[in-house]
């Protein structure tokens, strides 16, 4: 009996071609362009809309345009969905004790030119999370005095006004004479907008109260995706 002995030829090991590499290598680069841009592009915008509402141009490379943690996006550890983080440390111990989960008042606010509708925000919560919060002691709507209003926010592109996470995002679009209607105790309140401003995170006068009319202030992160600065945003309740 004779046998045939067949030799198999070695198989080939399938290599990159250059120009597959250079495919590959050109689509990680747009990837990661695409992804820097979603971040640095709303909130360029963000400046350039801020300065031409308020002639205010704000320069990168100064220091007010860093938090105390020196990070140029804020600080990017604090867990800001809970309303007593968003303070400074030598007053959060005066602040926490303001902030109660239990027998919290809530009332609805919409803002049409947001498409926010009925919108609850609870008195004297902290968990932005799962609504927007008044700051403890400050004007009920309809009184005299500010009422302050907190509210979370993100990348303006991810804006949604059902989500309370992200509530806030298109905030700074607001514009003077634009109507805010707040539903408390079966009473309906509308106020206009009349001024937005900024503010460090450090500088608690937006809590102060002013009694020569009924007002609300409502603020937010800024600009938004960073927690830079404090955006606000003030309205008085308009003359029926």
């Amino acid at each position: 009996m004779s046998y045939v002995y067949y030799k198999n030829p070695k198989t080939k090991s399938r290599k990159l071609t250059s120009k597959t590499k250079k495919y590959i290598a050109g689509s990680l680069f747009a990837i990661g362009l695409f992804l820097i841009a979603s971040v640095v592009v709303p909130i360029v915008e963000f400046q350039l809309e801020y300065s031409i509402k308020f002639g205010q141009i704000i320069n990168p490379l100064s220091t007010k345009f860093y938090n105390q943690s020196g990070n140029i996006l804020g600080e990017m550890t604090t867990d800001y969905t809970q309303l007593n983080n968003w303070f400074v440390a030598d007053t959060s111990n005066s602040t926490n004790s303001s902030f109660s989960s239990s027998n919290q008042v809530s009332y609805t606010i919409s803002i049409p030119a947001l498409k926010i509708k009925n919108a609850v925000v609870n008195i004297g919560g902290q968990d932005l999370k799962k609504s927007l919060v008044q700051y403890p002691q400050t004007a009920l709507p309809g009184q005299l005095g500010n009422g302050v209003i907190f509210g979370h926010s993100v990348l303006s592109q991810f804006f949604n006004p059902k989500s309370y996470l992200t509530i806030f995002a298109t905030l700074y679009r607001l514009q003077q004479g634009d109507e805010i209607y707040i539903n408390y105790d079966n009473i309906q309140y509308k106020y206009l907008v009349e001024e937005m401003f900024e503010v460090q995170p450090s500088n608690l006068s937006i809590l102060e109260q002013r009694f020569d009319g009924k007002y609300i202030s409502l603020v937010t992160c800024s600009p938004p995706g960073t927690t830079i600065r404090r955006l606000v945003v003030r309205a008085r309740i308009a003359d029926n």
